[in-house]
């Protein structure tokens, strides 16, 4: 049974997701203020957690930021609830590492089908090493590594390097991409995927006449299995 933390301060929001998340089968534990949210989710150690960004004591995004600091959080999901609409806000949410951002008011449904993506695409997601070539993405850690090297990638690109390892030689298209790692509710176009691929190029691409990241003229992009093939552990 999947656990949920949800930090959420409108207690008749708190109240009505609560009922349809335990409805779903899942559990849910939270609170509706951001003090001790940290410590919350290291204490209950959640498979997901969902959390506002206008808490009345805190503000989500420094909650956000210290779950991505975190060695025992880091790779927990997190979905922002929030009234923040804006294309700056929503840009700010995904970079700091939430991995969808849905605006309020919302449908209850749409939360549900939103959660269950996300269990969905953590199913065979279990390896915690992924290599090929000299290249190694370190899930637990949330780093990479190219000969030893640890490279800086920003969440994004983590995510986007991850999303693409685990299904090598598979197109994805750009939109495909935009839904796998910035969410259905984004405010980013087809051209940011263009841009954070010759971003992580840029950094894990160094060595002349090694492609990891393979473009597929008028479709999109996919990682590359003629580099040696990607390994798991």
């Amino acid at each position: 049974m999947k656990k949920i933390v949800l930090i959420e301060d409108d207690a008749d929001l708190y109240s009505l997701i609560q009922y349809n998340l335990e409805k779903e089968g899942f559990t849910m534990v939270g609170s509706q203020t951001g003090k001790g949210a940290i410590e919350l989710c290291r204490r209950e150690r959640p498979d997901l957690i969902i959390l506002d960004i206008m808490l009345p004591d805190s503000d989500g995004l420094d909650i956000c930021k210290g779950i991505r600091a975190h060695p025992e959080l880091q790779h927990i999901p997190v979905i922002f609830l929030t009234a923040r609409a804006s294309e700056t806000d929503r840009i700010v949410g995904l970079e700091l590492g939430a991995n969808d951002y849905i605006v309020k008011p919302f449908f209850v449904r749409e939360l549900i089908a939103r959660i269950k993506i996300h269990f969905r695409g953590q199913q065979g997601a279990t390896t915690k090493l992924l290599k090929a070539g000299e290249l190694e993405l370190d899930r637990p850690r949330c780093q990479v590594r190219l000969a030893g090297v640890e490279v800086a990638l920003t969440a994004t690109e983590f995510r986007l390097l991850e999303f693409l390892m685990t299904r090598p030689g598979v197109v994805f298209s750009r939109e495909q991409l935009l839904d796998a790692v910035w969410g259905h509710d984004r405010a980013v176009t087809d051209r940011t995927v263009d841009v954070y691929v010759l971003r992580l190029r840029q950094k894990i691409e160094t060595t002349e006449g090694v492609s990891y990241i393979r473009s597929v003229r008028g479709f999109g992009y996919s990682f590359n299995i003629e580099v040696p093939a990607a390994q798991s552990q």
